[in-house]
């Protein structure tokens, strides 16, 4: 393998951009004819690791938003496969591996790291991995219920086995809340608002 140098990151740099281009292919079973990226899905759900791991007041929720923005790095080189395709090979091992390759682009003191916290997070044997899982599998939900509220009603199952996966309090008591709240609440008040600071 060549030695890491700056070529090697510029290259990864850009190879990361092949996660904008991917699409979440899972929702394409239902019909959903664009669905969001998987650079999308690492983003937001980084933020909920955050959040999550914040109110599971684990010290360290700076790795939890870390681990989730790496884990599907991979999906760069060997794309975002369902759970149909999964069927017929062994995606986890394919992603580790490309994962681990991606890597080699990295000088030691990230690569060892990274390492780490993906191994933490496909393997859940520590808190931070726990919480880093729950995040990942709560974006699937909170973009399932998103499509549930625009009429894709098949979704609902993303988000009844989100609902059974989580394993932390937080993550239950945070898609216990989603699944009574619209994918447009949240700007329901605001329009009426900035209409008054323009006219008033």
């Amino acid at each position: 393998m060549a030695p890491n140098n700056l070529r090697n990151t510029v290259n990864f740099i850009f190879e990361l951009n092949q996660l904008k281009r991917q699409k979440h292919s899972g929702f394409t079973l239902v019909g959903v004819n664009e669905p969001d990226s998987v650079a999308s899905h690492v983003w937001r759900a980084a933020q909920i690791a955050y959040i999550l791991a914040t109110m599971e007041n684990n010290p360290s929720p700076e790795k939890v938003a870390t681990m989730v923005l790496i884990h599907d790095n991979g999906e760069a080189r060997i794309g975002d496969q369902h759970k149909v395709a999964a069927r017929y090979f062994n995606n986890s091992e394919a992603e580790a591996t490309a994962f681990s390759e991606q890597l080699n682009n990295l000088e030691t003191r990230i690569k060892n790291k990274w390492q780490q916290y993906f191994n933490e997070f496909e393997n859940r044997n520590t808190p931070e991995g726990i919480i880093a899982k729950d995040a990942d599998w709560l974006e699937t939900a909170f973009q399932a219920k998103e499509y549930l509220d625009l009429g894709y009603p098949m979704v609902q199952n993303w988000i009844d086995n989100v609902g059974k996966a989580v394993e932390t309090k937080s993550a239950k008591l945070i898609i216990k809340e989603m699944k009574k709240t619209g994918f447009t609440d949240w700007w329901r008040g605001l329009k009426k608002m900035t209409y008054k600071k323009l006219y008033n």
